[in-house]
């Protein structure tokens, strides 16, 4: 079977949680699937993507017209993939909601993360909600043979909100990066190297994610500041994550913050150093608003971090009774649950064993063979 995949997400110079789902789930699946043949699509007039998977069934293709006039052709139907590519596919796989036109006998699988625009618009730009207005998510729902998603949550906002099938919609959990279980023979000398790098204390709060409205990064400042006086001089609050959009108010509340000295910003940090990062934190935070799946509360599990999330969406479907569940909107309920782990050494130890037991569970072979289980029913 020859399959297209859309690459676009990967042009990003640095990775979002799509472009990280994205590599993952490729790379798991091209390490078992020999038969199969993957036309990898992207395009950028100003970036190449470099071969990032050379095995012998992958194709690159790669045009460079410029992003804007992709897109309006594809919108209006003026060109469709299948004429960018060198031969015919049987199925296109998209990772993500993009701009898209294909032929009328192509089989369509798409990932659908999570509808946080349609209930959330208020969290995004202007700019990204005239982006989904054109690209018609539920258009696309609806255009698509099978949609992947990454939680029974997601499922449901389908089936409710868009109204699609169920029969249609596949669970398929995402897995953790690699790095995130190989190499832990090196773990404390990387640790000791992110230490030194960006100068992180010995005792901190770690939150991991883009600084944008709906993490709720102010509710884990506002929380933090109603800790009791002895834990805040202990332990910092480090938030490691890119910039995002929407954030002004966030880093206002930082450096207006009586605490403001104790609080850090780590800005992006690649995919390797994090598992390092993860594991020199003494407590994960992560009070999202509302997620898709929440892959950072795995990726702190799976480095023996007791976690604290929020009791909304999909965090409480992931993190099976593993994570301190909290009312993401109420600072006290947050404040007094990171006063709880903090103060309570066996509390924190059967949380770090829960977490290391549903981690384990989020394996990149589990992903890409319930994938592939999906490609192969097409047909």
């Amino acid at each position: 079977m020859n399959i297209g995949v859309d690459l676009r997400a990967l042009l990003e110079k640095n990775k979002t949680g799509v472009g990280e789902y994205t590599f993952n789930l490729l790379q798991a699946v091209l390490k078992i699937d020999k038969t199969n043949r993957y036309f990898l699509f992207s395009n950028s007039s100003k970036n190449k993507l470099l071969p990032l998977f050379n095995q012998k069934n992958v194709i690159h293709v790669h045009t460079r017209y410029p992003n804007k006039l992709l897109n309006l052709a594809l919108y209006f139907n003026l060109t469709k993939i299948n004429r960018l590519l060198p031969e015919k596919i049987d199925c296109w796989y998209s990772p993500n909601l993009n701009f898209i036109s294909l032929g009328k006998d192509t089989k369509r699988v798409l990932t659908v993360h999570d509808l946080s625009f349609e209930f959330y618009p208020e969290f995004y730009t202007y700019k990204q909600r005239l982006w989904h207005y054109f690209i018609n998510p539920k258009k696309l729902c609806d255009n698509a043979d099978i949609l992947v998603v990454p939680s029974e949550n997601t499922k449901r906002d389908l089936i409710k909100y868009y109204q699609i099938s169920t029969d249609k919609i596949k669970v398929v959990y995402p897995s953790l990066s690699p790095y995130f279980y190989e190499n832990f023979s090196k773990l404390e000398q990387q640790k000791s190297l992110a230490q030194k790098k960006y100068y992180l204390p010995d005792n901190f709060i770690l939150f991991v994610g883009s600084i944008e409205p709906r993490k709720n990064i102010s509710g884990l400042i506002k929380a933090y500041e109603k800790l009791p006086a002895h834990l805040t001089d202990k332990y910092n609050l480090i938030i490691a994550g890119a910039k995002g959009w929407k954030n002004h108010d966030v880093y206002s509340l930082a450096n207006q913050s009586k605490l403001k000295n104790k609080i850090k910003f780590l800005g992006y940090i690649k995919d390797e150093e994090k598992p390092a990062i993860y594991a020199l934190a003494k407590l994960f935070i992560f009070p999202s608003i509302y997620e898709g799946f929440g892959m950072p509360i795995i990726e702190a599990m799976q480095t023996g971090v007791p976690v604290i999330t929020s009791n909304r969406s999909s965090l409480n479907e992931i993190s099976q009774n593993s994570a301190l569940l909290i009312n993401p909107t109420n600072t006290n309920s947050l404040a007094n649950g990171t006063t709880a782990l903090l103060s309570d050494d066996e509390l924190k130890n059967i949380y770090k064993k829960r977490g290391l037991e549903t981690a384990s569970k989020f394996t990149s072979e589990n992903s890409a063979q319930a994938w592939l289980k999906i490609i192969n029913s097409l047909y």
